[in-house]
């Protein structure tokens, strides 16, 4: 596998990668900087919202914040979608908690988390994306093993129920033997988005084989 070399990147408009996204769709990013981060998940947010999806972002108080900041550029209320559950914003650490046990994720934990979360979700038989910013923190502490752990679960899940997946890394977390770390997580993963360049109107991407 192949991620830094510029020729292996397709391109597509950003509207409609995340519009067009497969419900199992397992996407991650790498990236060098919160404000490319922050583009991304603006448009897989948007996306799922205009597309009349649920949208579930697991992610840091700080990251809530800027995206919901960003939504509120676009025009649309928060607060409305929080209402009626089709924007379900929650905290990582908060959510990590509920299912890890002595540093490792609980698999009936888990699904009994994810599985509510879903729920909540599909009402009105709407699809739904995630955004998980959970296997970052894992990984950001050092646990490795219960990183890759929780993106299998994760994808376990995904074969069970329909819906699309993103998680993101920040690439100062990759510190030793990063070209091989990189690769096992992106392995994990069904698409790679790039997260060295920022152009808000266009995505690159990798899909894995």
């Amino acid at each position: 596998m192949r991620i830094d070399n510029g020729a292996d990147w397709e391109q597509s408009d950003t509207d409609i990668f995340w519009g067009e996204i497969s419900p199992c769709d397992h996407v991650v990013q790498i990236y060098e900087n919160d404000n490319i981060f922050l583009d991304a998940l603006s448009g897989f947010a948007v996306g799922g919202i205009n597309s009349g999806d649920c949208v579930i972002i697991i992610a840091t108080k700080g990251h809530l914040g800027a995206l919901e900041s960003r939504l509120s550029l676009f025009g649309i209320d928060v607060d409305a979608l929080i209402e009626k559950d089709q924007y379900i914003p929650l905290d990582a650490e908060e959510t990590l908690a509920k299912f890890m046990v002595n540093g490792w994720p609980n698999e009936e934990r888990f699904m009994k988390t994810v599985s509510g979360l879903l729920k909540r979700g599909h009402n009105s038989s709407r699809r739904v994306r995630a955004f998980g910013e959970m296997v970052a923190l894992l990984w950001a502490k050092g646990h490795s093993g219960a990183t890759i752990h929780l993106e299998h679960l994760w994808n376990k899940f995904c074969e069970k129920a329909a819906f699309c997946l993103f998680c993101a890394y920040p690439k100062s977390g990759f510190t030793e033997d990063m070209n091989t770390s990189i690769v096992h997580i992106c392995g994990t993963h069904s698409r790679i988005i790039n997260g060295t360049s920022s152009t808000p109107a266009e995505v690159r991407y990798q899909t894995v084989d």
